[in-house]
């Protein structure tokens, strides 16, 4: 279904009469294109002067990219109106879908018949759905581990960050081998960009294909070099 802000605002106040009694204030609504989440309600920080926090420029975000029946998006919005609640009356949880969450989630989805989640299940085309297709450069290092698998890792276009990962990655004992990359291929966006050591188990016949016309990037452990000559 085709989401617009004026949709997710006639959802808001609907539920807001009908779940928390009114109570909540208006509050910005932006639709969002991201593939990481369906919804969000962000907010900023700032102490409350006696060792806690305030919480304040509550902004509600909901996912266009993903092609929902109305039910879900339904409930998608109030799972960010829960949040919303929580903190706008700036109440304690014990985690970010903690005990006073699964509270109010389970007691509306008992009195509306609603079937709001903590997480949600995309389905395969939906999956589809939240990749992003477009064509952008990454550098990518691919490990033989090991134990015989391979992982990969997207790393930041920065030379002294590629070379950080290679020198930590090279020397560890789970790791045989580490090539790197850079590649324009779309299959390379579904992955985080960071430093972080963690990487991604492929198969590696799916990988050999996506790379397949990638240049080549060489290092020394203080330098990096693309070949064919590419900027990084």
């Amino acid at each position: 279904m085709e989401i617009t802000v004026g949709y997710v605002r006639q959802q808001f106040d609907r539920f807001n009469a009908l779940c928390f009694g009114g109570k909540l204030p208006p509050v910005p609504i932006k639709l969002s294109n991201a593939r990481s989440f369906l919804g969000v309600c962000s907010y900023k920080r700032r102490p409350d002067g006696r060792g806690g926090e305030v919480k304040y420029d509550f902004v509600l975000r909901i996912n266009t990219r993903i092609d929902l029946p109305p039910a879900e998006v339904e409930d998608t919005i109030l799972h960010e109106m829960i949040h919303y609640y929580i903190g706008v009356n700036q109440l304690k949880d014990t985690a970010p879908h903690g005990r006073l969450f699964k509270t109010l989630m389970d007691e509306i989805n008992t009195r509306h018949g609603r079937h709001i989640t903590i997480s949600h299940r995309c389905t395969p085309q939906q999956q589809e759905q939240a990749v992003d297709t477009r064509r952008r450069w990454h550098v990518v290092a691919v490990l033989t581990l090991a134990n015989g698998n391979t992982g990969i890792k997207v790393l930041p276009r920065i030379v002294q960050r590629i070379t950080h990962y290679y020198n930590a990655v090279i020397q560890s004992p789970q790791v045989a081998a580490i090539k790197l990359y850079m590649t324009d291929d779309p299959y390379f966006n579904r992955y985080p960009n960071s430093s972080s050591l963690k990487a991604h188990h492929v198969d590696p016949a799916e990988l050999t294909a996506h790379l397949h016309g990638s240049h080549t990037i060489t290092t020394d452990g203080t330098t990096a070099t693309v070949s064919p000559k590419k900027n990084l």
